[in-house]
């Protein structure tokens, strides 16, 4: 490519994946070289210490910060190469391509944000990098203004399409996605921000419409009442109904994780009697795993659950439980084992609760609780849930065995990440949706606020990092769905994903100037929806933390 010229001119697939295919190996080394430094000064015999990991836990997570870009464009590249050889790669794909390496690229060499205030720079891992000819060009030619107004003005003629840019997948995840969408356009986007403003639960009319549509059965197999799809199809429906609102978008997560539970740890009897209720949306289940003085520490959690006969009596305090109070059955973590204090005494129960109200959110003897009020995520509401002599019937301990449920739980992390991944996407793109509108229809000084280059530049970084982070989710999806492990890819797409959503929110609302300040504007709601991606399902600290042990392992 001739010096000065800017790569948005001369869309040539063979020179733009030339680079971004010779630039990928540099960066592989990087990591490679990162992982071994820090794995020498952190391990003792062989073993990782966790003394001297939480010691450099910067550095750790930066390493954390560092892999995940690495995959991330991993994952760009090959999405590229998918559509390239499908006949799928325009204008539009390449522009995302280019800008999105040339930005990480450079965050790379010059720092990864990890939060406002934080960022993973390779001199805190003990290296340097002097990039080479494929890696600078793209630094110096891929994230430009001519590259970013070239991809805002694709956008702007869009024609309707769900997203900006190809996504990749099939057919028949592209129907499924064109399903929930105009499902989310039609019943959800005119009422979110309704319900929102008045903390009303999700009427039960919609949980009963995803019902019919499949939602809560997607990947129960079809021999307990599924439909025995892919985890790729529960991403899809996620990230679109998230799009809508992400109360709709998490219903479904309630169901993922106490399927996923029954699936991995329970009997046969138990699958036979939970799995097709929860797949028909007649069982929503609620899980119960944190303690007010825990949060992620959950081996040190201290409700307990005592043998009473042939039943169990559970005691103990719970906190932000999701959905708890409409539900029929919460999947309760409670120490059983006597005389242990870590995960290892630990055992799940299939706790059936009679649904409450708004008014009295339970009604069994033994459960007490009330609401937490919250900023965003309203739809289901969170709770705090007082188990005082709780009876549970003993054939609802989860596979029979006691001492395992830390294990059931660690199980289900992988799909429960993978879909907040999925719902972090669908906030994001609502986000962009909703600022890019704004833009369009705002005017200041005699023209759109989108025809200004500090508008459409933020535009432009919302729809190129929204690609990259659904790529890598979509790629941990296809790693579950094919047997393999992902929990490092899974933690990634959450991590990433949840900075991005958050990224996307504040830049929307910014786009909108005071009137984002207003409850009025949906884009108050969305931006504090946005923050709460970054704490649940591990807080980003925790998932980097996570991360980086696996990776040093």
């Amino acid at each position: 490519m001739p010096d000065g010229q800017v790569m948005t001119q001369t869309p040539i697939l063979s020179d733009l994946q030339a680079l971004t295919t010779a630039a990928l190996p540099e960066v592989e080394a990087l990591f490679v070289e990162a992982r071994d430094q820090l794995k020498s000064q952190v391990s003792t015999g062989g073993k990782v210490s966790n003394q001297a990991l939480e010691a450099r836990q910067y550095q750790a997570h930066a390493l954390a910060w560092l892999a995940t870009y690495v995959e991330a464009l991993r994952q760009l590249d090959a999405w590229a190469g998918r559509l390239n050889t499908a006949g799928q790669f325009g204008q539009m794909e390449a522009l995302i391509l280019q800008v999105g390496f040339g930005e990480y690229l450079t965050q790379i060499s010059g720092g990864i944000p990890m939060s406002q205030t934080e960022f993973a720079r390779l001199g805190d891992l003990g290296l340097t990098w002097t990039p080479g000819a494929a890696a600078a060009t793209l630094m110096v030619r891929g994230n430009t203004a001519e590259a970013r107004h070239a991809l805002v003005t694709l956008m702007r003629d869009n024609h309707g399409r769900a997203t900006f840019g190809a996504t990749g997948l099939d057919d028949e995840l592209e129907m499924i996605r064109d399903q929930f969408r105009r499902y989310s356009d039609e019943k959800v986007i005119p009422r979110a921000h309704d319900w929102h403003l008045k903390d009303e639960l999700i009427p039960m009319e919609v949980i009963q419409e995803l019902a019919e549509m499949g939602v809560f059965g997607l990947t129960i197999p079809e021999a307990y009442g599924g439909f025995g799809l892919s985890k790729a199809s529960m991403v899809v429906v996620s990230e679109e109904l998230s799009r809508g609102y992400i109360g709709v978008g998490s219903l479904g997560t309630r169901t993922e994780i106490a399927a996923e539970l029954i699936l991995c740890g329970g009997t046969e009897e138990q699958k036979q009697k939970w799995l097709p209720g929860l797949a028909s949306g007649e069982i929503l289940p609620t899980a119960v795993f944190t303690e007010p003085n825990t949060g992620s520490d959950l081996g040190s959690l201290r409700t307990r659950a005592k043998k009473d006969g042939e039943d169990w009596i559970i005691t103990g305090n719970k906190t932000w439980i999701t959905h708890a109070a409409r539900t029929h059955v919460m999947t309760v973590l409670a120490r059983s084992v006597e005389g242990t204090t870590d995960y290892r005494g630990l055992s799940l129960f299939l706790a059936e609760k009679t649904p409450g109200t708004d008014e009295t959110p339970f009604v069994d003897q033994g459960l007490s609780g009330g609401e937490i009020e919250v900023l965003g995520y309203r739809g289901m509401k969170e709770y705090t849930v007082n188990f005082d002599d709780f009876r549970v019937d003993g054939a609802n301990l989860l596979g029979q065995v006691e001492g395992q449920g830390f294990k059931h739980l660690m199980q289900t992390f992988e799909s429960a990440r993978i879909q907040t991944g999925a719902r972090a996407i669908g906030v994001a793109q609502s986000a962009l949706e909703t600022g890019m509108q704004y833009a369009e229809d705002r005017k200041q000084f005699g023209k759109s606020l989108i025809e200004f280059p500090r508008i459409e530049s933020k535009l432009a970084m919302m729809a190129v990092e929204i690609m990259i982070a659904r790529q890598l989710t979509y790629f941990s999806a296809w790693q579950k769905d094919h047997d393999k492990r992902c929990d490092v890819e899974a933690g990634m797409a959450k991590l990433l994903g949840a900075r991005v959503a958050w990224a996307s929110a504040d830049n929307a609302l910014q786009i909108h100037g005071g009137n984002g300040f207003a409850l009025e504007y949906r884009i108050s709601r969305i931006l504090c929806d946005a923050r709460i991606l970054n704490i649940f399902e591990g807080a980003a600290e925790i998932q980097a933390q996570v991360i980086a042990r696996r990776l040093l392992e």
